[in-house]
């Protein structure tokens, strides 16, 4: 294996070979390059954000971290269909996201609700077609951190702006990528492969309603950042229960953990440098290949933008009935759909 194809490694492929290093010289290799894959990316993506930001306003360098998303996904990722269709997909889906968090912003939770629902509807149901690609990790997190972090008047113009950019800039990379992969699969397949007795279908159902309905809720109750509840639910929805129950521990668990870290962290150095605590989440990530420490680690970012509004107790405080609120309600409304589904499928039969 190459310098460079080893850098293409994920986080538990390289972990894999650090394990598997027969000598401390090979050892040393592979940590060195481990090393130099997260600075060149922590870099890159650094870079990438702020040229966002100093082009479209700091309030629009959201809309950096979604197209980065995207890019460093669907580089890689397919959605398991023609490629010139995906492609056209890809540009819908931009489309989507940059008109429907702000709509559904503008109107009250249980219209707003209604919308969110038909837009996840869109990004899952034609992009999440093969669940174990977790491509609701891009495409349902950009949606709700676009929704999180809404803006308007001139802000949003340049939102419009900068997101048309990004799709034009992903599915241009997406096509050379992908463009000599074959698939027979249409968009029209997809929907004739829509079936309530299949997990998948369940599964992409029950992302398609908890999602809005934990937005809807929080945002009912008044609570700030209601957009935490509905990353966490999104997160905690997989095909398989006993999948999901360890994510909701996990994600419970490492959110605690995230806060303690970054309560203490926030002590004990100088406020300064506050704003650098997301950055070192960021690394944290970059070294996490198991889900718990992602969590731990994303709380970082989280707080440290938050607390410059609510201040460290409320900024703590809301991340984590956020989070419990938002994993243990899609539990238990998976739980339900999932014994509901199998009964009324159950007695068609």
């Amino acid at each position: 294996m190459t310098f460079y194809q080893e850098l293409q490694l994920n986080q538990a492929g390289s972990k894999d070979l650090l394990k598997k290093s027969e000598t401390a010289k090979e050892k040393i290799y592979h940590l060195f390059v481990y090393m130099a894959k997260v600075a060149v990316t922590m870099a890159f993506c650094f870079l990438f954000v702020t040229i966002f930001s100093i082009l479209l306003g700091n309030e629009n360098s959201i809309v950096g971290v979604v197209v980065l998303l995207c890019l460093m996904v669907f580089r890689n990722a397919d959605l398991g269909i023609h490629t010139g269709q995906s492609t056209i997909l890809l540009a819908l889906f931009f489309a989507v996201m940059t008109v429907c968090p702000h709509l559904a912003n503008q109107l009250s939770p249980v219209p707003g609700m209604l919308l969110n629902i038909a837009a996840l509807a869109v990004l899952i149901l034609f992009g999440c077609h093969n669940p174990f690609m977790f491509n609701q990790s891009t495409l349902v997190l950009g949606y709700l951190l676009l929704y999180g972090y809404d803006v308007t008047g001139k802000s949003y113009e340049m939102r419009l702006v900068g997101m048309a950019a990004g799709a034009v800039l992903t599915c241009l990379v997406f096509y050379r990528n992908h463009r000599n992969r074959v698939y027979k699969r249409k968009i029209q397949d997809v929907l004739q492969e829509f079936d309530l007795s299949s997990s998948r279908t369940k599964w992409q159902l029950c992302q398609i309603l908890c999602v809005p309905a934990v937005l809807c809720i929080a945002e009912l109750f008044k609570m700030p950042r209601a957009m935490w509840a509905g990353i966490a639910a999104m997160s905690a929805i997989l095909p398989f229960m006993e999948d999901m129950q360890y994510r909701v521990k996990k994600r419970i668990v490492g959110n605690i953990a995230g806060v303690l870290c970054f309560t203490a962290l926030y002590f004990l150095l100088p406020s300064s440098i506050y704003a650098y605590i997301g950055i070192l989440g960021g690394i944290g990530v970059g070294f996490s290949a198991k889900y718990g420490w992602q969590a731990v680690f994303n709380t970082f970012g989280a707080l440290a933008i938050a607390a410059e509004s609510y201040g460290l107790k409320g900024a703590v405080s809301l991340r984590v009935i956020q989070n419990v609120f938002g994993v243990v309600f899609a539990l238990v409304f998976c739980a339900v759909f999932y014994w509901g589904m199998s009964k009324k499928m159950a007695g068609e039969n």
